[in-house]
């Protein structure tokens, strides 16, 4: 019963890719469980950890995490893993035929959006995702000042 007490409840974001809800349009996402080594939970676990350059690409039928920075672990001595190694994702097999299916279309990449701990175990969330054109960055950034604007129209209203 200690035993359970001591687990990890809930979800704990390590990091996350806001530059990849700005550069693509998301169409669907997946959650997935990822493969680390000890040193890569530990380094993880005390928040460390980049999505910037990363993107999911399939080997075989495997799907794999490459480009996300890991630094190594400070304390970690010649069983330290490689900071931008590739990392292998776990899914469903259904879940792997359909993000094939989707990403096999022109255009489309699996970008990672979020890297989080959940109930204890590393889970990563991945998007298939459409790239957007500079005139659609523009839009979205000029819908989002109008709705700003509006709001901050009806709190002053509302005084």
């Amino acid at each position: 019963m200690a035993k359970d007490a001591a687990r990890e409840q809930g979800r704990k974001v390590v990091a996350s890719n806001r530059k990849a809800r700005h550069d693509y349009l998301i169409e669907d996402t997946f959650e997935a469980g990822i493969v680390l080594m000890g040193t890569e939970v530990k380094s993880l676990r005390m928040g460390r950890a980049s999505l910037i350059d990363g993107y999911a690409t399939f080997r075989g039928d495997e799907l794999w995490l490459e480009g996300v920075h890991i630094p190594e672990y400070v304390q970690g001595t010649w069983t330290n893993h490689t900071p931008r190694r590739r990392r292998k994702l776990l899914l469903h097999r259904t879940e792997l035929a359909k993000i094939l299916r989707k990403s096999s279309d022109s255009g489309h990449t699996i970008v990672p959006l979020q890297l989080y701990f959940k109930d204890g175990k590393a889970k990563v969330e991945i998007a298939i995702a459409k790239g957007k054109r500079q005139y659609d960055k523009r839009e979205a950034l000029r819908e989002r000042q109008d709705t700003r604007d509006a709001q901050r129209a009806l709190s002053t209203k509302n005084r």
